[in-house]
């Protein structure tokens, strides 16, 4: 099951997964226009390739290793650190530890959830 538009009640273990890149699956866990909650789940090694796109967004780490690229920049990032990146920034990671990245995007990533 995926997470519905504006649903206020999102139970993580009812919302399925959805595989992004070789490592990488996703949860959308919530949503509305202007908002939108992500769940990413890394296997060691997987990568999130360097993109852009017209969202502002923050990712937490959740749990895990990560080295990330905002803007040119590598950094080490651990569990309970936050990055922002703001709209049109180029960034991407490598995981390094297994672990889970929750990502907020405002607006919410139309893409995502059109199939």
């Amino acid at each position: 099951m995926k997470a519905k538009k504006n649903q206020i009640w999102n139970a993580n273990e009812e919302i399925g997964f959805e595989d992004c890149a070789e490592g990488v699956r996703r949860k959308i866990l919530a949503y509305a226009d202007e908002l939108m909650c992500v769940e990413n789940h890394f296997e060691k090694g997987a990568v999130g390739a360097l993109h852009h796109h017209p969202h502002t967004q923050i990712t937490y780490v959740v749990s895990g290793q990560f080295e990330f690229e905002v803007a040119g920049e590598k950094r080490i990032v651990n569990p309970g650190d936050a990055l922002l990146k703001r709209d049109g920034i180029e960034h991407g990671c490598v995981c390094l530890k297994e672990g889970i990245l929750l990502d907020i995007f405002t607006p919410m990533r139309e893409e995502f959830v059109e199939n």
